[in-house]
């Protein structure tokens, strides 16, 4: 039986920065144009992170009796180690994910914005298919897009619009910064995993671009929340505190240089999460003092 750190370790704490970071940006973006309501972001921060922690131990649980999970490197598998019964792992999933629809359908009705529900159901999907079912698209290469949509637009604007009912271009660069952070952590997470995926034939984006396509793709990835930092600026000075997470970006990228392989680009995933809460909270502390 698996003991309480291993079910901690299971819900891939270094990655709960990919839900966090998107909320306070789509609550900074609200805040700018006087939309922000405390209880809604709260609501809309428990839909995140449970989201997300049903999603890991998804994955955990799918790709360990697929066996992909035989001969990985990098963070603890309930599944592939072992440790737990795998219709165990599969409960805390659906757990997880039943939060995450309280706490939407309440966020729902206090906003009343009921088409969202649709919005919901659509990332609940998502998020079990990414690995589950018979033919989950992140073993056909789309895993990196819907880390795009869903931890980018979807978790900044959707934070927006149920508190505003706008979409601003200041929330629309942010969600693009977010989605950007977001794939750089999924491309530094398959670059890592190449050798293991081509062996379990599961297909990424980065075992079809290759080693040095993906390290390439990578620092274009993490640029991209710079340039949007330069540009939200023109509007609001103090947003280039987002600056700030460029030390944590460099030591990511510095290693993706070098061409650090397996455990040794784990450190990247660490980086890089960090990179994105930091400038998670930076450019909306900036916007909400502006």
């Amino acid at each position: 039986m698996a003991t309480v750190a291993q079910w901690v370790s299971g819900t891939r704490p270094r990655t709960l920065p990919n839900s966090i970071a998107p909320v306070l940006v789509g609550a900074g973006a609200a805040h700018h144009i006087d939309g922000f309501h405390l209880t809604w972001t709260l609501l809309a921060l428990v839909v995140s992170v449970a989201l997300q922690i049903g999603v890991n131990y998804a994955n955990d649980y799918s790709d360990g009796i697929r066996g992909t999970d035989a001969h990985r490197v990098g963070p603890f598998r309930l599944v592939g180690s072992g440790a737990a019964n795998p219709k165990a792992v599969r409960l805390a999933a659906f757990a997880a994910l039943g939060v995450a629809a309280v706490a939407g359908l309440l966020l729902v009705v206090l906003s009343g914005r009921y088409w969202m529900i649709a919005f919901g159901a659509v990332c609940l999907a998502a998020a079990w298919f990414y690995t589950g079912g018979r033919k989950p698209y992140g073993y056909s290469g789309l895993g990196e897009l819907a880390v795009f949509l869903f931890f980018g637009p979807a978790a900044v604007l959707g934070t927006l619009y149920v508190q505003s009912g706008e979409i601003t271009g200041i929330g629309i660069g942010g969600a693009v910064a977010m989605g950007a952070f977001s794939t750089g952590v999924m491309i530094a997470n398959s670059l890592r995993d190449i050798p293991t995926d081509v062996r379990a034939g599961k297909r990424t984006l980065a075992t079809t671009l290759g080693d040095r396509d993906s390290r390439r793709l990578y620092l274009a990835l993490v640029a991209v929340p710079f340039v949007i930092t330069l540009a939200v600026c023109l509007r609001e000075p103090l947003a280039l505190l987002g600056f700030l997470a460029l030390p944590l970006v460099v030591l990511g990228a510095r290693r993706v240089v070098k061409g650090d392989k397996g455990r040794d680009l784990i450190p990247v995933l660490r980086d890089t999460g960090l990179a994105m809460l930091v400038w998670g909270i930076a450019v909306p502390a900036a916007l909400v003092l502006g």
